[in-house]
């Protein structure tokens, strides 16, 4: 007979303990552990035995290891492949989190019916075949070596894959499922843990690559423990504003490529769209010049693209000025105002300052410090600047314009999208060894020195 064992789980990073804490000794949060009543019996690994998977599984010298070109497997996504490091590698597990609604089902639904050469196996433990069948319709896509199971027991969907044996397995989503050898409920932190670490012993096993889809904390985190984030090879976040069509996958951690790339994608009535070219869509198409609208050069991860940065300066008609800002770091944007105001001279004390990025993404580059100066100060002179001009720099607490990484890649996206004229730190002018005949690079040091170039 089995035995049942009583332990106590921390919710917030997954330490265990065999009595009930109030402070967490691992994370030092609050009233996180709750209990759960273990219940094991002997596992078995996937119709291998002990014996079998200890002869099968012997050491052998890193030089006897070889790699070939079929080590990637293509998604026939774009942009999935770039945040994957050229596509999926076999016997990897991936971990896809973001919030509900965005999208993470449809991406990836949309992923096993475009591998038309690849038998691809879709367990869903959220929704029944005819809501897939569906959602299928929508997207206008269809497959036949997609295969459809709604099942959340773990080890009745191991006996299905034994017979089936694909070659992608996803999993939608990993808090539904459950597995007999844990007596807790489905989504908790032991389940989640062993469902977990049974999914990343077929993957190794079998050499499949398996899709884990994840819910998030409402503080942004991925739900669960920590360590199911330790376990998966690649950890990819889905986010973007749902009030808006774009769509940002991340990737915070990628142990076969790097973790500074990401993917767009935009949501339409039939599914996810791929945008190849984001700055096209991030730069609103005007007739007209219109003040306290300025073009900034940023690069996210290693990929280049210019955004639009809207300011709208007014006086404060409550007494206390308001400051608001959406897709932009609010205290740097306070930290901004202070050097305008400390710096350069600039009264902003007593106005309402409100700023937002377009298209509803959020940048953390600092390159955006000049346009958003700029946007500001048009909004403030109420003066345009023209559209075929953009900025490239930082600004520092001094006034002084600083320079910033990758200056030829800003240079070269803006010269391709037509744009005239780049303004950058006379610090970045050193390293730009590129001849750019159809684009003005004009270094300045100082904000006034700017002001005086753009409004005077």
């Amino acid at each position: 007979m089995a035995k049942t064992k009583i332990l106590f789980f921390c919710q917030n990073c997954g330490a265990q303990s065999s009595k009930w804490i109030g402070n967490c000794p691992a994370c030092n949060e609050w009233n996180t552990y709750v209990e759960e009543v273990i219940h094991k019996e002997s596992p078995k690994s996937f119709g291998l035995s002990g014996n079998s998977l200890r002869d099968k599984i012997k050491p052998r010298l890193i030089n006897d290891f070889e790699l070939n070109s079929e080590n990637r497997i293509d998604t026939s996504s774009e942009e999935l492949n770039r945040v994957l490091g050229g596509g999926m590698v076999a016997g990897s597990l991936i971990l896809i989190g973001g919030e509900p609604g965005i999208g993470k089902s449809t991406l990836m639904l949309q992923l096993a019916l475009k591998m038309n050469k690849i038998k691809v196996l879709y367990v869903t433990g959220e929704e029944s075949g005819q809501q897939i069948k569906m959602r299928s319709e929508r997207v206008k896509l269809s497959s036949d070596h997609c295969y459809i199971l709604t099942e959340t027991s773990t080890q009745n969907i191991f006996s299905q894959v034994e017979q089936l044996k694909p070659d992608v397995l996803i999993i939608d989503s990993i808090q539904t499922l459950h597995t007999d050898y844990i007596e807790s409920s489905a989504g908790s932190i032991s389940q989640v843990r062993e469902c977990a670490a049974e999914l990343q012993k077929y993957s190794k096993i079998t050499q499949t690559p398996v899709f884990l889809i994840g819910h998030i904390t409402k503080d942004g985190s991925l739900a669960g423990p920590k360590i199911l984030e330790h376990m998966v090879d690649t950890v990819l976040q889905f986010e973007g504003d749902r009030n808006y069509g774009y769509r940002i996958l991340r990737s915070t951690k990628n142990r076969f490529g790097s973790t500074s790339e990401l993917g767009i994608f935009e949501m339409l009535s039939n599914g996810l769209r791929e945008v190849s070219n984001p700055s096209e869509i991030l730069i609103s198409q005007r007739d007209e010049n219109v003040s306290g609208v300025a073009i900034a050069s940023t690069i996210e991860g290693i990929r280049p693209m210019l955004i639009e940065i809207q300011a709208l300066v007014s006086s404060a008609a409550y007494g206390t000025p308001q400051r608001s800002s959406t897709g932009f770091d609010l205290r740097r944007l306070n930290m901004l105002l202070a050097v305008l105001e400390k710096r350069s001279g600039f009264r902003l004390g007593a106005k309402d300052v409100f700023l937002n990025i377009a298209g509803g993404i959020k940048i953390v580059d600092p390159a955006l410090d000049l346009a958003v100066v700029c946007a500001i100060l048009s909004s403030s002179e109420d003066i345009a600047i023209d559209q075929k001009n953009c900025f490239a720099a930082e600004v520092g607490l001094s006034g002084e314009i600083r320079p910033v990484n990758r200056i030829d890649h800003r240079i070269l996206e803006a010269e391709k999208l037509g744009f005239t004229q780049i303004f950058v730190s006379k610090y970045n002018v050193k390293g730009i060894d590129i001849d750019h005949p159809t684009i003005t690079i004009t270094p300045v040091n100082k904000i006034e020195e700017l002001f005086q170039q753009l409004f005077t």
